[in-house]
């Protein structure tokens, strides 16, 4: 009786750290926002609208998030613009000095119903041009995870003081991991957990349409939206754990969002 008492208390056991498990998955994918496709793996093209020092930063990204067994990034021309203005069906991706504004980098996703249909990432080469930001480092670090936001990933941790996850979608202060002490984790590219995010998560499932690599939004939406300017992004649904905001939503109407991610200097 004891010993079945005894398995029945381990398969409990067992039952809730899997729960536990699915549910820390499910929080590393921000709200189930996703590309749709009807086939994996799929290509999401990056388009490159950055200077020559950006460059191998954007290539080393692409390469480690094609990693994933279910979806593959391509680097083409870009067509953002000096506005660096979104695409249908893809990404852009651009440098710019954008001024004492506070962040580091953002990336902005379009999203009808549950459906990515555009996004862009900025990184701010105010910041960047600086001795602490100027650094692979730091530029691995953004690079890698605002591109990450817009495959629909959240950040594993936004605790910017303790042990690096070795991962680049984890908040920190010492991005290679050289201030606390030697063995300490960069969090300069992806780890294990995000590609299983991906590929057994967010891009675990088939859809009836595509909007990776479509040419037009699937409503349309023409919301006139200034995307530098902080007072456009909507609300505020995210904090990090200085009280920052980490995460915006402006409802765009006809069931499409913008979702605004940021990184914020020291």
């Amino acid at each position: 009786m004891k010993n079945n008492k005894a398995l029945a208390i381990a398969a409990a056991s067992l039952l809730i750290a899997t729960f536990s498990t699915v549910i820390a998955n499910a929080t590393h994918s921000w709200g189930g926002y996703h590309w749709a496709r009807t086939a994996n793996p799929f290509t999401l093209q990056l388009g490159d609208n950055l200077s020559n020092t950006w460059d191998p930063y954007l290539i080393a990204t692409s390469t480690d998030w094609s990693v994933s067994d279910k979806l593959n990034t391509t680097i083409v021309a870009g067509l953002g613009g000096s506005t660096c203005k979104a695409t249908t069906g893809r990404v852009e991706v651009c440098n710019k000095t954008y001024g004492n504004n506070g962040w580091l980098g953002i990336a902005q996703i379009w999203a009808s119903g549950s459906h990515i249909v555009k996004g862009t990432v900025k990184v701010n080469d105010t910041y960047f041009s600086t001795g602490k930001y100027n650094t692979n480092a730091w530029r691995n670090l953004v690079m890698c995870q605002e591109v990450g936001h817009t495959l629909g990933l959240g950040h594993q941790d936004e605790n910017f003081t303790n042990t690096n996850l070795g991962t680049c979608m984890d908040y920190t202060n010492d991005p290679d991991g050289t201030l606390a002490n030697p063995d300490q984790l960069k969090n300069e590219r992806p780890n294990a957990h995000d590609y299983s995010q991906l590929d057994n998560f967010i891009y675990a499932h088939f859809d009836t349409i595509n909007t990776v690599g479509a040419t037009t939004s699937p409503k349309g939406n023409k919301a006139n939206v200034n995307t530098d300017d902080p007072s456009s992004w909507g609300k505020e649904i995210r904090k990090d754990a200085r009280g920052g905001s980490s995460l915006f939503e402006k409802d765009l109407g006809n069931g499409e969002k913008l979702f605004t991610f940021v990184i914020w200097a020291g």
